[in-house]
């Protein structure tokens, strides 16, 4: 009986229990009371805190904050998080996680807990990550556990690697901001003359070979590169290429966002290695005589002390035309590789139609090499756009890249034959007046005015055709315009 009393009382006391226990697993009682127990131990052990900034004294970049962020990003636990942040991955059905700076993340390595909290500096907005260690896990693990940091970070990196777009920003919090580097030209796609390309692929590789080589000449494991020509003939995609060749990030600096020299120097220094460091237009810069960066912060910017402080990096400038511009900006060790971007001459457009149109051989192909001969100029956008626009049917592309080349050169002739009369009628005046320049014969006005009317009548004509006739200019003596690549200065 009493043993019958006592299952009975058992289990008065097991059902309660059972329903609280059930009841607190499906509320957040059960996180608290656990949560305050682990709170109430915490106290009862001495930690040690280690902080990891975002940059070091001279401003670089740390490069173990950014392994420990990829780091933390990876672990499990990180779903189950207090606050999580989700952001959707390169493809429409991925969703990933990022821990929030501003909640703590904890990790078990070796049977030791940690966690890492992300905490900004109110004195200079610079972010560091926090890690709490217990100290007796401290010098059991310590080592060991960094160095599993990096060699998961390390392999993350080498799988998922993807190019970035780093732009400069005005704030002085935040000097740099990134996005996914998506331009898909490469060296394979760019249109340039075939033996520059190879010539410009071979440079590339050897640089990533080379530095043993540069340390034992004593100079910075560095290149520079000047793209110039005119707008459109294809400086942007190259850059493109050669980030992809080289898998480094980009760095687009923008001048127009640089307060003054020791800005354009902080930039640099916060720049990472393995980078493409870019400056577009330098040309119209120098031009503009900006009075927030000088020449010498340019030159420093270029090879100074500053440019020293980092290594394995690309500096890429582009520019117009560089005739205008100093030649201190021009020596070597401050740009090595000079190469040439000029307009589309017959072998550059043979290449886009075979890009663009996957045409090589064509009968209409005669014809066009005459009109370049004959002094046309387009730029590789401006053909590579009318190729795209009539890419479903190639013959009716090769006819409207005609007409547009032969635009080009009807308006060169109207231009040229207008300035021969205005030269022939300001003669006139000189001997009818006696006063040079100061009228013009108004029979040389009156045929201009002829002739602009005719060419008007005759490119109407042209266009009410179906067709729009080529026809070939009789000009065999004249040489091949069409300038090429320049070869590369190195």
């Amino acid at each position: 009986m009493v043993r019958f009393m006592g299952v009975v009382y058992f289990l008065l006391f097991l059902i309660p229990l059972f329903y609280v226990l059930r009841f607190l697993s499906r509320t957040s009682l059960l996180h608290m009371v656990v949560k305050s127990w682990q709170s109430l131990i915490d106290r009862f052990h001495v930690y040690q805190f280690y902080k990891v900034p975002q940059f070091n004294h001279n401003f670089q970049e740390n490069q173990l904050y950014r392994k420990i962020s990829v780091y933390l990003n990876s672990l499990p636990n990180i779903e189950d998080s207090d606050f999580t942040n989700l952001f959707s991955g390169s493809k429409s059905n991925d969703i990933f996680f990022q821990h929030d700076n501003n909640h703590s993340v904890h990790d078990t390595f070796l049977s030791a807990k940690v966690s890492w909290s992300n905490e900004k500096s109110d004195v200079d907005g610079i972010r560091s990550y926090v890690l709490r260690i217990k100290k007796t896990d401290k010098r059991r693990v310590f080592r060991q556990y960094f160095q599993h940091i990096l060699t998961v970070s390390d392999e993350i990196e080498q799988r998922n690697k993807d190019i970035k777009l780093y732009m400069n920003l005005a704030t002085e919090n935040e000097r740099w901001r990134s996005v996914p580097f998506t331009h898909p030209a490469t060296l394979d796609t760019v249109v340039m003359d075939m033996e520059l390309k190879n010539k410009v692929r071979s440079d590339l590789e050897q640089f990533l070979k080379s530095k043993q080589y540069y340390h034992r000449l004593g100079r910075v494991w560095k290149r520079s590169f000047l793209l110039y020509g005119p707008s459109g003939t294809g400086k942007t995609s190259f850059i493109a290429a050669m980030a992809r060749f080289l898998s480094y990030d980009v760095y687009d600096i923008d001048m127009s966002k640089v307060s003054d020299d020791s800005d354009l120097k902080m930039l640099l220094l916060q720049t990472s290695p393995k980078s493409l460091i870019v400056v577009e237009d330098l040309d119209r810069f120098l031009s503009e005589k900006s009075t927030a960066v000088s020449l010498s912060g340019l030159l420093n910017f270029m090879d100074g002390i500053v440019s020293s402080c980092g290594e394995e990096r690309v500096l890429v400038f582009t520019m117009n035309g560089k005739e205008d511009v100093d030649k201190l900006v021009m020596r070597p060790g401050r740009v090595d590789v000079h190469i040439h971007f000029p307009l589309c001459d017959f072998s550059a457009f043979k290449s886009l139609a075979n890009t663009y149109l996957g045409v090589k051989e064509h009968k209409l192909f005669p014809q066009v090499e005459e009109i370049f001969q004959s002094g046309a100029s387009l730029s590789p956008a401006e053909i590579g756009e009318i190729m795209i626009s009539n890419r479903s049917s190639p013959s009716r592309a090769l006819k409207s890249v005609i007409s547009a080349l032969q635009t080009d050169v009807d308006n060169k002739t109207t231009v040229k034959v207008a300035q021969a009369l205005t030269s022939s009628g300001s003669g006139r005046s000189v001997d009818e007046s006696g006063e040079p320049g100061t009228v013009f014969c108004r029979e040389s006005v009156h045929t201009v005015r002829e002739f602009r009317k005719l060419y008007g009548l005759l490119r109407l004509g042209s266009r009410r055709k179906e067709e729009p006739p080529v026809v070939p200019l009789d000009r065999s003596s004249s040489e091949k315009e069409g300038s090429r690549h320049e070869r590369m200065i190195v």
